[in-house]
């Protein structure tokens, strides 16, 4: 068990790092139809997200910002994670992955194939970064239902 966790922490931190030097989907939106603001003051994070959504379907998706590695690399892999998605399972997807890193215990975590998004859940093993992990996910949830109020992980 020791070799498979040691496996995982090492492709956690080679994805981390790579989606933290090159963000995917890093730019503003001329055309989105959906945006909000996202700030974590516990550490600076700050980002904007940017969709345009269409006949219900995440038609395309990027942020702007600057943060932890953790951070940008969430947003990174969540606007590859949510293109192409009906809203209401982007929202689902949402809701699954706050739970995947708050759980407190393994059989808490929901069961569902997260994907590359699966690396993520090694912020679990530190609690004070699960904010860093969530901040993009939050943002993104504001952007969706028109929420007005910056998203805040506190």
């Amino acid at each position: 068990m020791s070799d498979r966790n040691d496996m995982l922490r090492e492709l956690y931190q080679e994805v981390i790092f790579d989606h933290n030097r090159n963000p995917r989907n890093f730019h503003p939106m001329a055309e989105a139809d959906h945006q909000a603001d996202g700030h974590n003051p516990l550490c600076g994070d700050q980002l904007t997200v940017y969709l345009r959504i269409a006949d219900g379907v995440v038609q395309d998706a990027s942020f702007v910002g600057h943060g932890c590695a953790i951070s940008t690399a969430s947003a990174s892999l969540m606007t590859e994670a949510v293109k192409g998605r009906p809203v209401e399972e982007v929202e689902a997807l949402f809701r699954d992955f706050h739970a995947l890193l708050t759980a407190s215990q393994e059989g808490e975590a929901p069961r569902r194939d997260f994907g590359k998004l699966e690396v993520l859940a090694g912020v679990r093993e530190f609690p004070a970064r699960v904010k860093c992990a969530t901040l993009a996910w939050h943002t993104l949830h504001n952007a969706i239902t028109g929420a007005h109020d910056t998203a805040h992980t506190e």
